[in-house]
């Protein structure tokens, strides 16, 4: 039996809601105000696929064993900014309020890269072709 499959949504366990929704905002998100209790938050892109937060309060409501992981984590989000200066804006806008990673670089595979890590060390690139 075939079964056609689409990613549909990425989540994203957070110790500080508030603070990693301030985050992706700064990265460019418009993502609507939430209240400050809220226990789930969803952005959906033009292209239908949805990015949403869970506090980790409302993780441990249904899975009391759920343990973040240490270290770096093993998902990263990529961000196709369109150009290479708009990768160095974003950068700087960005790290003005969160700390960087990587800054802008020409990577040897044909864009111009650079990596910050959001509030729970997600890490979140952000690139174009060169």
């Amino acid at each position: 039996m075939s079964v056609s499959l689409r990613l549909d949504l990425v989540g994203i366990v957070t110790n500080d809601l508030a603070r990693s929704l301030a985050f992706y905002r700064t990265l460019g998100l418009d993502i609507p105000e939430t209240p400050a209790d809220a226990p789930h938050v969803e952005f959906t892109f033009d292209s239908g696929l949805r990015l949403a937060w869970d506090a980790l309060s409302t993780i441990a409501s249904f899975d009391p064993d759920f343990v973040v992981g240490e270290g770096r984590h093993p998902v990263a989000l990529a961000f196709d900014f369109g150009t290479p200066a708009a990768v160095d804006e974003a950068y700087q806008r960005i790290t003005a309020d969160f700390p960087g990673h990587k800054e802008p670089f020409d990577a040897v595979w044909g864009q111009r890269y650079a990596v910050l890590l959001d509030p729970d060390g997600n890490t979140v690139d952000l690139f174009a072709a060169l």
